[in-house]
């Protein structure tokens, strides 16, 4: 699986958690190296990197800057869903590195 220049937004994330329906990732992605840019909603810059792997789950490390001028930090690992009509949903679990260390889920859907 290729994510390189694919769009994905938050359509379900857990009270702890940052990203809304307001932010979007912009993915890109040589070989199994993946990066992103995302701002919106609470989070005014945020980037992460990862690998992917065959299957294309992806392990990857976050940082942001909120509204409230926090830098924040997080693991995740995202399992990829191709849903019928061909866009990816991503199943995302979370947690964070820096503030209270919490965990959490979010499900993102291709744009």
């Amino acid at each position: 699986m290729n994510y390189n220049n694919k769009k994905f937004r938050p359509v379900q994330n857990s009270e702890n958690g940052e990203t809304s329906e307001e932010t979007i990732f912009e993915y890109k992605q040589t070989g199994n190296i993946l990066t992103s840019e995302y701002k919106g909603g609470q989070i005014i810059k945020g980037h992460l990197i990862g690998l992917v792997d065959e299957d294309g789950t992806i392990e990857m490390r976050y940082h942001q800057i909120n509204n409230k001028g926090e830098l924040m930090t997080g693991i995740c690992l995202s399992k990829p869903e191709l849903g019928k009509s061909g866009k990816i949903r991503l199943h995302e679990t979370w947690q964070w590195t820096s503030g209270d260390k919490s965990s959490g889920t979010s499900i993102l859907e291709e744009l």
